[in-house]
């Protein structure tokens, strides 16, 4: 599994603003300068400085804050800020500052290009309506209303670039306890979005420090509201599930998600065969195989018991041909993988891949690796990476010369493909043709 992040503690001193403010429940706080150097690149000072200048406030947003104080280093910065796009584009133009993707401007967004990298800045927004997935907007200048829009208590903070933290819902206290909940009324927050029940759970895998510490309270209102999901477009679902899947608590979170009824709204058959995802997980887990370093299309075979659930899974969450493809495959092969006793087996199916079905050898061998991870036969897929298949030595053309109609050909070299395996793949051409019976083929 992820291993758990660092506790705030871990790099912001008892002593530290941080928690002489937390003792008076106050939600500002003061994060290091060891610390902002982080997120303090060039680009983003030159974008505060351009703000500031024209007289508008700037702050860091949502995840990035998270992150910081996390101990982890935001890669991506999202800014939100008093300015209205048209304020924004404004302050561009007379700085001279290239903008792109302007689609966004109709949300309050706009994407600036610094020092070689994009920053989205978005106006301060609320919600009038919204249809449980979009939202018509108001802009405003109060960050309290931007801050009560958005999903998860940790989500919801701002960072000035000074270092100040601006916490309007206890967000920070939330990850300090690896606490997760909705801002506000849970009912409510996941009503203007449906697809936040399962941000939800991915957000728990990333922050909670055990499978099962779920507030009560959150459970019940994604309960209420899961018919929602099937308003939502099966590549949004597609996104989260599968980084649900390859997270901390896996295993536990798509059971979970079972018990709270969003099977039939996200693709999952009606009864997920939840026995076998824990054994799956739990197996990977014994054999100390990351779930992060597993194909989410692996993990998730593991609750699915036949190729018509796959089917309708793929029709419901439109996911890629190479994920379908592996998860198919899993489904075909797990059972065999399990059950083989021998190395050779593995070698033979995986030369029926390749020589059989002519498939792209490296393709083939990350499909017969994802299998051999399922079951947790690593001692044949390590064997298996160090192995060079050998090249069949028999083509169309020689099986044409003994007289065989081409339309035989097919059969004729799946026959000498089971002889050429029989023999641990050391026959020759001339042995393997010696083998034919022409007649049979006439």
């Amino acid at each position: 599994m992820l291993a758990a992040a660092p506790r705030l503690s871990t790099f912001l001193p008892r002593n530290s603003l941080f928690w002489q403010t937390l003792c008076y429940h106050l939600h500002t706080m003061k994060i290091e300068e060891s610390r902002m150097a982080a997120v303090l690149r060039p680009g983003v000072k030159k974008l505060a400085g351009m703000f500031s200048e024209h007289g508008y406030e700037v702050r860091i947003a949502g995840g990035a804050v998270r992150d910081l104080l996390l101990g982890k280093v935001p890669h991506d910065l999202d800014f939100a800020t008093t300015a209205t796009p048209e304020q924004m584009k404004s302050i561009f133009e007379t700085e001279g500052v290239r903008m792109i993707n302007a689609g966004g401007e109709k949300h309050g967004t706009v994407t600036v290009r610094l020092e070689d990298e994009n920053y989205e800045c978005t106006t301060l927004r609320i919600d009038l309506v919204t249809d449980g997935r979009h939202a018509t907007v108001q802009f405003t200048q109060d960050w309290e209303l931007d801050a009560n829009r958005r999903d998860l208590t940790i989500n919801a903070m701002f960072l000035g670039l000074d270092g100040t933290v601006y916490d309007y819902f206890n967000g920070s206290k939330h990850l300090q306890d690896r606490f997760v909940t909705f801002v506000g009324d849970a009912d409510k927050r996941i009503k203007e979005d449906y697809l936040r029940i399962l941000r939800y759970f991915r957000f728990y895998g990333r922050i909670a420090e055990g499978p099962d510490n779920h507030s009560p309270e959150v459970l019940e209102s994604i309960k209420k509201n899961v018919e929602g999901l099937g308003k939502i477009s099966g590549e949004r679902i597609w996104v989260e599930l599968q980084k649900i899947i390859t997270g901390n608590y896996g295993g536990d979170l798509l059971i979970k998600m079972v018990e709270c009824g969003l099977n039939p709204y996200i693709g999952f058959p009606e009864n997920l065969d939840c026995d076998n995802v824990r054994c799956v997980y739990k197996r990977c887990e014994e054999a100390n195989i990351q779930v992060k370093e597993m194909h989410h299309m692996t993990l998730l075979a593991s609750g699915l018991s036949s190729e018509e659930e796959c089917i309708k899974l793929i029709a419901r969450i439109k996911c890629s041909k190479r994920e379908q493809e592996i998860l198919l495959h899993i489904i075909k092969y797990r059972d065999f993988a399990m059950q083989a006793t021998s190395l050779k087996e593995i070698k033979d199916l995986l030369v029926d891949l390749v020589i059989g079905e002519k498939r792209n050898k490296d393709v083939a061998l990350f499909y017969v690796s994802e299998i051999l991870k399922y079951t947790c036969r690593i001692e044949y897929r390590n064997a298996l990476q160090d192995w060079n298949l050998p090249r069949f030595p028999v083509n169309g053309n020689m099986i044409g010369e003994k007289g065989i109609p081409r339309k035989k050909t097919k059969f004729v070299l799946n026959d000498l493909l089971e002889e050429w395996k029989k023999s641990d793949f050391s026959l020759s051409a001339k042995d393997l043709l010696d083998t034919l019976d022409i007649e049979r083929y006439q």
